[in-house]
């Protein structure tokens, strides 16, 4: 999806940010939610799973969760991504897990406009989903890695929280009225 942003300029009443990042944890629907998302407001997707380098792609693979190291590269990626169509005075949607506030702070380094939206979900429904996908690098095992190193985000930070076991075009459908409402 490659499409301009069709949406109000940033800022504009009943607009809504130029950068989204749909957040969470491995099988919150990050990507479901986030490819519905761009397509309803006519902006970029960006899948975030694609940029990992194949080294960390090997390593989740085989089981061994990333460090905050191995993700520096990866989130610097995202960021340039996401930056680029804003820098035009395009919107963005983007797909990335940002577990942590300081992955959050990275990733606004490249766009300070960012909003998360954070899918929240429970670890069982997590496993269970991440468990039934087929063809991705992510095995049900790293699930409970990535809720041990899960900050929430605060309340000084631009997050809308939305819970991720509703059905995808119901998340969209509130996410989108609740960014308009900000």
């Amino acid at each position: 999806m490659d499409e301009k942003a069709a949406q109000a300029p940033a800022g504009a009443p009943g607009s809504v940010p130029p950068a989204i990042v749909v957040m969470g944890v491995a099988g919150c629907g990050k990507s479901a939610v986030g490819i519905a998302l761009a397509a309803a407001l006519g902006v970029t997707f960006i899948e975030g799973d694609r940029l990992h380098p194949p080294e960390n792609v090997a390593r989740m693979a085989s089981g061994e969760p990333l460090t905050d190291q191995l993700r520096e590269g990866w989130l610097d990626a995202i960021g340039e991504r996401i930056a680029a169509p804003v820098g035009q005075g395009e919107g963005v949607v983007a797909a990335c897990s940002a577990l942590k506030r300081s992955y959050r702070a990275r990733l606004s380094g490249f766009c300070p406009q960012i909003v998360f939206l954070y899918l929240e979900i429970d670890p069982a429904t997590a496993r269970r989903r991440v468990g039934n996908r087929k063809g991705h690098f992510m095995p049900a095992s790293l699930v409970d890695s990535q809720f041990a190193i899960l900050e929430l985000p605060a309340a000084d930070e631009r997050a809308l929280t939305l819970d991720a076991t509703r059905p995808v075009g119901e998340v969209v459908a509130t996410a989108v009225r609740q960014m308009r409402r900000s």
